[in-house]
């Protein structure tokens, strides 16, 4: 491969390197073309999967910063970049290379970590992103139904109490009477302090005379305490007349 070529490849690789998710190396010999393009296919858009020379391969992870890959880059590589979830990847690559035992899983890189081959399997034994959020909803709407369902007993416990009364206050309304309302026809109210008792024989309220009433019922006692003296003195004349002859 002439120098610019060569340049251009290292340029490539270094950019996937630093802006993928990131990579699985594997060793594909053996594989079909027809098997490449399946693999590819069953990726999807969460990989790119390409052929890759292992020296530019250890310089392009060289240049973005990733330290220890070139003791994977042993035989023929391709290398699975990730540009969705790293999980969902390892899991296609896994059962792809059970079903085509030629695919070996040499090893990957994580968020700038190198990983071994065991790391690769065990990071397809986890559960897939799409999974996690499905568990995590189903969690939250679990939640929110305790949460709906907690707001809705004392709603339902003051419905059914409403309607309890309401029953009771059929049968017997003087239970919702308020102060002051009107008994019902045909019953008689209780008298109170300020109200006179039908059974009493006054039957009437009576009121304080007025300053007139007062004023005629004292005139004529003042009339007769006047006239006495004139009385006592006709009455003692006939006895003054016999004592002068």
């Amino acid at each position: 491969m002439a120098r610019p070529d060569k340049a251009a490849a290292v340029a490539e690789l270094t950019d996937r390197f630093s802006n993928s998710a990131g990579a699985v190396l594997t060793e594909y010999r053996g594989l079909t073309v027809t098997a490449l393009k399946n693999l590819r296919r069953s990726l999807g858009d969460d990989a790119t999967y390409a052929v890759s020379k292992n020296t530019l391969t250890t310089i392009a992870a060289r240049q973005a910063g990733i330290e220890g890959i070139e003791d994977h880059l042993v035989g023929p590589t391709a290398i699975a970049f990730i540009d969705g979830d790293p999980v969902t990847v390892a899991k296609g690559l896994r059962d792809f290379g059970r079903a085509n035992p030629l695919l070996v899983i040499k090893g990957g890189v994580l968020d700038g970590k190198v990983l071994t081959s065991d790391d690769v399997k065990k990071l397809a034994d986890l559960e897939s992103r799409e999974v996690l959020l499905a568990k995590m909803a189903g969690a939250m709407q679990g939640v929110l139904q305790n949460a709906v369902s907690l707001f809705a007993a004392p709603l339902s416990q003051a419905a059914r109490a409403l309607g309890a009364l309401e029953a009771a206050a059929a049968e017997n309304p003087s239970l919702i009477a308020g102060a002051g309302a009107a008994a019902p026809a045909g019953e008689a109210q209780e008298p109170t302090n300020e109200e006179p008792d039908a059974s009493s024989p006054v039957s009437e309220t009576t009121s304080e005379p007025t300053n007139d009433e007062l004023a005629a019922d004292a005139a004529p006692a003042a009339d007769a305490t006047e006239a006495a003296p004139a009385a006592e003195v006709t009455e003692a004349a006939p006895a003054a007349g016999d004592t002068s002859a």
